[in-house]
């Protein structure tokens, strides 16, 4: 029987749910998984991963080198663990596209990068040219295989497991050459973009940072997160680690609000999976009505007041 462990993304103090996603990659896989929990004071994360549907066993590695995501030390940690696994899988999310490439050239082998649908054991589907092609990819037999899950393909596992956790003590010595300085979020309370069930996105139509307000007052009122279209970041309305697209952040929400934004082909690779798509512009010629569900021509300072009002 395969052997896959999975690299839980969490925060420190809650597991990330791109983690539970990877879980259900690795159900279509097939074998037995277990879950690596790396940090420091890890305990309430190590429980929640396994709580986890279809997770055999959680090993928690508690460091103090540990607790903040730095690739450089936890690939090597990884690569301790993976031994005698025969996959190692990751998210294709920030966290995971920064870890998983490193674990790969540590291993010696070629990552397989979004695996969003299982032919086989060693054979995966993945997008190529932004979403526009799909391409099958063969895994070399002998080889441990590592690879990033795109976490919008898959729904995420239940959470009515039982799993076993295991303490282990850290193998690898702390690199001297990168430490970790701090994290700035702009998003402040707003749900994590990457995980978020509802999105408000604004493109250049939003004109400017400031007027960028309305969106995030909306996006208060539904619990939202915010997002961006490059456009949007490239004129200064927001920082870049709001973008969505194919250069930004690839995201699958339940509900998707589009406003002010054309619909470039880069951008709709991040949202194509979105369950509803709602796009707001005055263009009636926006690219982006083309793949709405629901579409809206008007002004969206007028349209959003409108909404708020409805909203309550």
């Amino acid at each position: 029987m395969s052997k896959i462990l999975i690299i839980a993304e969490h925060d420190g103090e809650a597991l990330n749910i791109s983690t539970a996603k990877c879980v259900s990659c690795a159900q279509a896989i097939g074998g037995s998984i277990d879950i690596a929990v790396l940090g420091n004071g890890v305990n309430a994360v190590a429980a929640e991963a396994a709580a986890l549907d279809a997770v055999g066993s959680v090993i928690a590695v508690d460091a103090e080198h540990l607790a903040a995501p730095l690739a450089a030390n936890w690939a090597p940690e990884v690569l301790n663990l993976a031994a005698s696994y025969d996959y190692v899988l990751g998210p294709s999310t920030t966290f995971g596209r920064d870890l998983m490439p490193r674990i790969a050239a540590l291993a010696g082998v070629n990552q397989v990068s979004d695996i969003m649908e299982v032919n086989g054991p060693r054979s995966f589907k993945r997008p190529i040219y932004a979403g526009n092609a799909i391409v099958d990819v063969e895994a070399a037999e002998g080889n441990i295989v590592v690879a990033t899950v795109r976490t919008a393909s898959w729904q995420a596992v239940g959470s009515s497991g039982n799993a076993s956790v295991s303490q282990r003590e850290s193998g690898a010595v702390p690199v001297t050459h990168t430490r970790y300085v701090g994290m700035e979020t702009e998003g402040g309370d707003r749900p994590d973009l990457q995980s978020a069930v509802r999105v408000v996105s604004g493109g250049r139509g939003v004109g400017s940072e400031d007027n960028f307000e309305i969106l995030y007052k909306l996006a208060d009122k539904l619990g939202a997160g915010v997002g961006a279209s490059r456009a949007a970041v490239d004129a200064g309305y927001c920082p870049n680690d709001m973008q969505v697209g194919q250069t930004g952040k690839i995201i699958a929400p339940d509900l998707y609000l589009a406003f002010g934004i054309s619909g470039a082909i880069q951008h709709i690779t991040g949202i194509k999976d979105a369950g509803t798509i709602v796009a707001i512009n005055k263009d009636s010629e926006a690219p982006i009505f083309e793949v709405a569900d629901i579409g809206l021509v008007g002004d969206l300072f007028q349209v959003i007041p409108e909404l708020e009002k409805l909203i309550g």
